[in-house]
């Protein structure tokens, strides 16, 4: 059976620091210039249900530096997109290329592809997890401030993937996680309840970011809640990350976002620009997690 990456808890706490020092080791390849092109003549099938710059742009440019190659499928471009039953997608799909990354809607959709796929599935964003992003944001933080095991982050804004994610990141990494959301946007009640002490739900931003080592936040709509902007901007006015917030936490705290950013509303122009803001970092990190992930997954043959 192949391994799949759907969320951090499908690897051990030993193998995620791995793969993230192996993400550092090739990140300092790429900027010297180093070939490390270990996977000549592999493919990967990308499956988009929901648009993408950074997640397409990673895993194409990932597979190029490793020799290899990526194709782009929408909607348009499957069978998937015209109701073909997704365990017959798996079986067709991973019978001709050698490892799958998918972006789409329902994590129950991913788990049953993975389930029929002959090959490794990667979660590159369902709307329940996102952990391809933790990769990146763990790597950024330990490159800036060395271990987060121990540390305390504050999340502010929606209980959405992202913050399902940082979740169990918590768990995986041993660090302690702030969340503050307003009423009816709390994180998954299971999810949470799996972290133990791990987490800490709270209602004020202030409160929750007092002492934080990291601080991040996420778009108030997502992806297929667009029909909620305006509720959600009344809902979610006094979550701004703003400069007075980050006073709160500790004098060296990093600000990470994974990116569009809409300035003015979940975070001013101020913070994502300030020094202490990493989210371009945090950004180019997602090629460099993602290709140890794709070497951990696709053994060199």
């Amino acid at each position: 059976m192949p391994m799949h990456f759907l969320t951090l808890m499908d690897f051990d706490k030993t193998t995620l620091r791995a793969l993230l020092r192996r993400a550092m080791e090739l990140k300092a390849m790429q900027h010297a210039g180093k070939d490390h092109a270990y996977f000549p003549r592999r493919i990967m099938g990308m499956i988009f249900d929901k648009s993408s710059t950074r997640t397409r742009v990673s895993f194409e440019t990932a597979m190029a530096q490793f020799g290899g190659h990526a194709i782009f499928l929408s909607p348009r471009d499957t069978q998937l997109g015209r109701g073909e039953p997704i365990e017959d997608s798996a079986r067709v799909l991973s019978r001709m290329v050698d490892i799958i990354m998918i972006r789409t809607y329902d994590h129950a959709n991913i788990e049953r592809f993975a389930e029929y796929s002959r090959v490794p599935v990667i979660n590159a964003l369902t709307d329940k997890y996102h952990p391809c992003q933790l990769l990146a944001d763990i790597q950024t933080y330990i490159e800036h401030r060395g271990e987060i095991a121990g540390r305390t982050v504050a999340w502010i804004g929606d209980g959405n993937n992202m913050c399902h994610s940082y979740i169990e990141a918590a768990r995986q990494f041993d660090f302690h996680l702030h969340i503050a959301t307003p009423a009816g946007y709390e994180p998954d009640a299971d999810i949470v309840k799996a972290a133990g002490s791990h987490v800490s739900l709270l209602r004020d931003p202030r409160e929750a970011v007092r002492g934080s080592d990291l601080v991040v936040t996420d778009v108030w709509a997502s992806m297929g809640q667009e029909d909620e902007q305006e509720k959600r901007i009344k809902s979610f006015r006094n979550y701004q990350v703003t400069s007075e917030l980050m006073a709160q936490a500790n004098p060296d705290a990093l600000f990470m976002h994974c990116l569009p950013a809409h300035r003015g509303e979940e975070v001013s122009a101020e913070v994502i620009d300030a020094s202490g803001s990493v989210v371009w970092e945090e950004a180019e990190n997602r090629l460099h997690s993602q290709k140890a992930l794709i070497e951990y997954l696709l053994p060199h043959k």
